[in-house]
């Protein structure tokens, strides 16, 4: 299994830190917040990754190199000055991740989640990792049924933790799933979310419920405390 690294963010929440470094590259607890992602991933047996980026992307390869120091294989899907969104993103990265169930995590996250839990080949186009709303995003995202599939809304709305395992072809015909503006240009800047809610209401979207802990490093003050947390 392959796995891609959301880091194509512009960190504007973070900023003053990421005026100078993209926020997956500060560091939180003694290492770089994008290497607890790689460790992880070279734990469960990956090893090939692609990361998205866009802002100050010359810094991910300049400070990470081709990942040999993981035992992994890095590949850096470059979006441009502009980044894709999350659905331009993944369509971008696609000719670098094949045609097989990959794992996706976002470069701007913490989690103790252990990522071999996660199924190898999702019973639909997508299974996601689920989060009870943080503080800062009461409103959540999705609910998750008593049988593990994702739906657009219900009683108990959680929010998507950043991390997955997506199907290629979850974006097969993704334009029509979409009217996002950014839609027609090229390359095509556009929205994973309301793919993903398409395909719940088809009952191709599949979840779990992680009651571990979890951090959206959103923002100086949260990354502080994550780093006090972990002992930095």
């Amino acid at each position: 299994m392959k796995a891609l690294i959301f880091a194509a963010g512009l960190g504007e929440r973070m900023r003053p830190l990421t005026n100078h470094t993209p926020k997956p590259l500060l560091p939180v607890g003694g290492k770089r917040l994008i290497e607890w992602h790689l460790e992880k991933l070279a734990e469960i047996g990956v090893r090939e990754v692609v990361i998205n980026t866009s802002w100050l992307a010359e810094q991910f390869p300049r400070t990470l190199g081709d990942g040999a120091q993981w035992g992994l294989s890095l590949a850096y899907s470059y979006e441009g000055t502009t980044p894709l969104e999350t659905g331009g993103g993944m369509l971008h990265a696609l000719p670098l991740l094949g045609d097989q169930p990959f794992l996706l995590v976002n470069g701007d996250i913490w989690t103790d989640y252990d990522f071999a839990r996660l199924p190898r080949e999702p019973d639909g186009l997508a299974h996601l990792v689920m989060v009870d709303r943080p503080p800062q995003a009461t409103q959540g995202d999705f609910a998750l049924d008593a049988d593990g599939h994702v739906r657009s809304d219900g009683e108990q709305r959680l929010t998507y933790s950043g991390l997955g395992v997506y199907r290629p072809q979850l974006l097969d015909g993704w334009h029509e799933y979409t009217s996002d503006a950014g839609a027609d240009e090229t390359p095509p800047r556009f929205r994973l979310a309301p793919i993903l809610r398409a395909h719940m209401a088809l009952g191709r979207i599949t979840g779990e419920h992680h009651r571990g802990r979890w951090t959206d490093v959103g923002t100086p003050e949260r990354l502080a405390t994550l780093d006090r947390e972990l002992g930095g």
